[in-house]
């Protein structure tokens, strides 16, 4: 797995769902706790996307990602 160390510090949970979406994943909003967002890639498997997206929490959710989907950072990168 490529995790580049060009991840920014925070970034934006809109337009990182906004580019899972477009990248084919289903966003829902239940099914999480409070203000998180379920991710869900071809009806199988669910990652739980937090409200917080901070460095060491987007590297955790970014390999959830790949492990399910195949999908890398750089390709998520080109869709914000």
């Amino acid at each position: 797995m490529s995790l580049h160390e060009d991840l920014p510090g925070t970034i934006s949970r809109n337009k990182f769902i906004n580019a899972l979406q477009r990248l084919g994943f289903k966003i829902s909003t239940k099914g999480g706790k409070g203000s998180h967002f379920k991710a869900t890639w071809r009806n199988e498997k669910s990652i739980t996307i937090q409200s917080d997206l901070r460095k060491d929490v987007l590297r955790y959710v970014l390999k959830q990602i790949e492990a399910c989907s195949g999908i890398t950072w750089e390709q998520i990168r080109k869709k914000m």
